[in-house]
């Protein structure tokens, strides 16, 4: 009975993390890792492994506890999120979710700054700055600052978006970090509003009934498909940017695997923006968005399999 009570306890505060959004940006650490790696011919110890990807683990599920904490007075009128830990009280008193978060945020940082002992003083102190700019950004910027205040709430909040790749990328070399890195991290950034809108398209009156100013709350549901679909638009072209990339010696990074894999699946992603502009449906909204996670995962795992040959 007291292990059943345990193993229940673990996955209440488990399922608080939100894990199958910090899944994804782990993954695209991983992703930005291999890519680096493959690029670069540099070797990725254990240790390093164990660090970035169990700080960016801690990081993000840091993330989503402190902002459900927030968010919890209006979590508990919205349907979609009103069974959640903290609003449903099966984590009660809510204090105790928002102390599991900032310990899981203070364990990421000394993982991130740990970089240090295993690569150098200079990878490990920029991964410590590229989660402590996570952090703050999605928790303080987003949840605090813009989410019931702006229309613009997910793009700027969303630059957080990018840090787990730029700390997969760092955590390997400084080399290509600005470059390279700068734009896998772009592919997450750019990729967000366009997610998050589709969601927030299929739950608009949730979102309206909190007076949450999200973008398909505040504009028509025709000026919202337009502004998704251009997002779309612009999210495909920007995975272009890739295949036209080089290293400091001039060497392509990229070719035709990720370049045709990019094209392939941004033609579908058009396509399914432009089924919302035709209309502007629950069922189109909610396919978008299914799709859009799984659009992201082969863009990074074309990257590694084409910087690998």
């Amino acid at each position: 009975m007291q292990k059943a009570k345990t193993e229940s306890r673990f996955a209440l505060y488990y399922e608080l993390t939100k894990p199958k959004i910090w899944y994804l940006l782990v993954f695209t650490t991983f992703g930005a890792a291999i890519t680096a790696s493959n690029i670069y011919s540099i070797p990725i110890s254990g240790a390093t492994w164990a660090l970035m990807i169990g700080g960016i683990a801690a990081g993000s599920a840091a993330a989503n506890t402190l902002t459900n904490y927030h968010d919890r007075d209006i979590d508990a009128v919205m349907e979609r999120t009103k069974k959640r830990p903290l609003p449903s009280k099966r984590i009660y008193p809510p204090e105790k979710g928002r102390n599991f978060g900032l310990v899981l945020a203070a364990i990421s940082l000394i993982m991130a700054i740990s970089i240090s002992f295993t690569t150098t003083f200079e990878q490990g102190f920029l991964a410590f700055v590229f989660m402590a700019f996570g952090l703050a950004n999605n928790v303080l910027v987003y949840s605090y600052v813009l989410k019931r205040r702006s229309r613009t709430n997910i793009i700027l909040g969303g630059l957080c978006g990018g840090a787990p790749a730029m700390i997969g990328w760092v955590a390997v070399t400084t080399m290509g970090l600005w470059s390279m890195g700068l734009v896998m991290a772009g592919l997450v950034f750019i990729w967000i509003p366009m997610h998050i809108w589709a969601l927030t398209l299929h739950f608009k009156e949730d979102y309206k009934k909190v007076n949450v100013p999200m973008l398909t709350v505040v504009q028509s549901e025709k000026t919202s498909a337009r502004v998704i679909a251009a997002s779309t638009v612009m999210m495909v072209v920007f995975s272009i940017i890739p295949f036209f990339m080089t290293t400091e010696n001039g060497e392509p990074i990229m070719g035709a695997i990720y370049l045709w894999t990019a094209i392939a699946s941004g033609a579908l992603m058009i396509a399914l923006s432009g089924w919302i502009m035709a209309k502007p449906t629950e069922r189109a909204s909610w396919t978008l968005f299914k799709f859009s996670s799984p659009y992201l995962t082969v863009l990074f795992i074309a990257l590694m399999i084409d910087s690998a040959l």
